[in-house]
């Protein structure tokens, strides 16, 4: 699968490049993503979460009223969970909510994630650029040469670059990741997925 290269200015290099059919080319297995998205979304909760049994809430220690002789329910402190101000029956508890895959099952899930976007046609294959400075203006220049500005767009990298980063970071609906740390959540969650040349070598060697 060919796909054209791309200059900063918007314009074709008159390059392309061939994508692995491997990866860029395959009937994607949905069910695979589906664990995969299902997984990473679990991963990322805290487990945090937490309420006050009823040994746990202050105050209660004295039986509010006698046993016997008043005509009312008895009572043994008033912090029971029928009352108002009392623990709570069941409440959550801090728990890890994590989610295990095989290596393979993740690499299936993003070769089938790739391979959706490669057939929606929403993969851009731009050349490598980089920024002497932070400049989120150069950035967004960019984008809208390309005319995705204002779209979802996830921009994969062969490597760490601070400043490409730190000019992307505050542009609305703009992800910037390395290559080799894609997984198939990010992949699909987004309407464009601008890739450096460089970066489709890091995603071939990564996921062969």
């Amino acid at each position: 699968m060919k796909v054209d290269i791309y200059k900063k200015d918007g314009t074709k290099t008159g390059e392309s490049i061939d994508l692995s059919e491997q990866i860029f080319g395959i009937d994607p297995n949905d069910h695979v993503i589906y664990l995969a998205v299902k997984a990473h979304l679990a991963n990322r909760r805290q487990g945090t979460h937490k309420t006050k049994e009823r040994s746990e809430v202050r105050g209660g220690g004295r039986k509010p009223w006698k046993q016997k002789g008043r005509g009312g329910a008895r009572a043994g402190t008033s912090r029971s969970p029928l009352w108002v101000g009392g623990g709570t029956i069941f409440g959550p508890k801090p728990h890890s909510y994590r989610q295990k895959l095989n290596k393979k099952v993740k690499q299936l899930a993003v070769k089938s994630a790739f391979s959706h976007k490669a057939k929606a046609e929403q993969i851009k294959v731009i050349e490598d650029f980089n920024f002497e400075t932070p400049k989120t203006k150069d950035f967004a220049d960019i984008l809208r040469a390309l005319k995705i500005y204002g779209k979802k767009t996830l921009l994969l990298t062969s490597e760490t670059l601070e400043t490409v980063y730190k000019s992307g970071r505050n542009i609305e609906k703009v992800k910037i990741m390395e290559a080799n740390k894609a997984n198939a959540y990010d992949v699909l969650n987004n309407q464009v997925l601008l890739v450096q040349k460089s970066a489709i070598e890091v995603i071939e060697k990564t996921l062969n």
